[in-house]
């Protein structure tokens, strides 16, 4: 109960405060046992009422979660398709998340960041703390900090980021109220992200957007991002950049940086059939449904990508002490 009235209290300073006064970004606490590694599951662009393999997914996740016995799951946004929620009573908040992810093993707190298909809803009836009446796992904000002993997750909003939803949107209709001016929020969320990540002692920093930095898949890399944040991350030492966005799951290894780009964008619908190599290492890439776990300790963090027949398609760890990589399992699978 004490760290349900400490969520809700962010949660709505949160919304309550306009982006020119928040000082720094919103924090939760998450429980942790000393001395026991943090495990976790990411799943990103699920919200389809259990359609296009959604359930699917969701049963493997059921599975996994109860044999690694996960403290949370991370959602990587476009939490609910294709247009986000239309309020705090849409039916698509029980049709894609409270009746889908039903398995006892994932009643823990699920973290979840907006995507730019959330953007196209009534943002502020997704941030809303009221949907945590209905089912008190949801936890979503714009962009906070998830304190988790040795790690500290970073979750940015980086939607706004894409000036093409604000220049060229099409027939699509973006919720802007409590970010535009676009050039302000910006600055303001990367001066908030950058002395937040400062700030942490964690052990580790795992940084939680939608939006991919850098893909081989429909969306490809993103040069706002490249230009705008991933400086930051990298002055501040960011050891995983964990996203969704492209509808795949997908490893990349950076040539100019010790980050890891991981995206976990397969919750329902893929199957894309796009394959652009980058400039980038390219450990991993699967064109389907699955997700993610994540096992961090304090040397070692382990990586896992499952699809919806039980299969762990790519096993990966890295030692923080030397920063040795070990890849398992490892496939490059593009069709089924």
């Amino acid at each position: 109960m004490a760290l349900a009235a400490l969520l809700l209290a962010v949660l709505t300073f949160s919304l309550c405060a306009p982006p020119s006064v928040v000082a720094e970004l919103a924090s939760v606490e998450h429980p942790v046992e000393e001395g026991r590694p943090l495990r976790l599951l990411v799943v990103g662009d699920w919200g389809r009422k259990g359609m296009y393999n959604q359930s699917r997914v969701a049963a493997q996740m059921g599975k996994v979660a109860e044999d690694m016995s996960i403290d949370f799951v991370v959602s990587t946004g476009d939490n609910f398709l294709d247009d986000g929620l239309s309020s705090v009573h849409d039916r698509a908040f029980r049709d894609s998340f409270v009746d889908v992810y039903t398995a006892k093993s994932l009643q823990k707190p699920w973290y979840l960041v907006l995507g730019n298909h959330d953007y196209r809803g009534d943002v502020l009836a997704q941030l809303d703390p009221a949907l945590r009446n209905v089912d008190s796992r949801f936890m979503c904000m714009r962009s906070f900090v998830v304190n988790a002993g040795i790690v500290d997750f970073f979750f940015i909003d980086t939607t706004p980021f894409q000036l093409k939803y604000w220049t060229d949107p099409g027939e699509d209709h973006y919720d802007w109220r409590e970010v535009a001016p676009r050039e302000a929020y910006i600055e303001h969320l990367l001066k908030d992200m950058d002395g937040a990540m400062k700030k942490s002692r964690a052990r580790w920093k795992i940084a939680v957007r939608h939006h991919t930095m850098g893909s081989v898949s429909a969306h490809g890399d993103t040069l706002e991002l490249l230009q705008l944040l991933l400086p930051v991350l990298k002055e501040n030492g960011v050891d995983l950049y964990i996203n969704g966005h492209d509808h795949c799951l997908e490893h990349i290894s950076s040539r100019d940086s010790t980050i890891q780009f991981f995206t976990s964008g397969g919750g329902s619908k893929a199957w894309r059939g796009i394959l652009r190599p980058n400039d980038d290492n390219l450990e991993f890439f699967y064109d389907g449904q699955g997700f993610m776990s994540l096992e961090v300790d304090v040397d070692m963090a382990r990586a896992v990508f499952y699809d919806i027949h039980e299969q762990a398609l790519h096993n990966w760890s890295l030692s923080k002490s030397n920063r040795q990589q070990v890849v398992q399992c490892s496939a490059l699978v593009s069709q089924e």
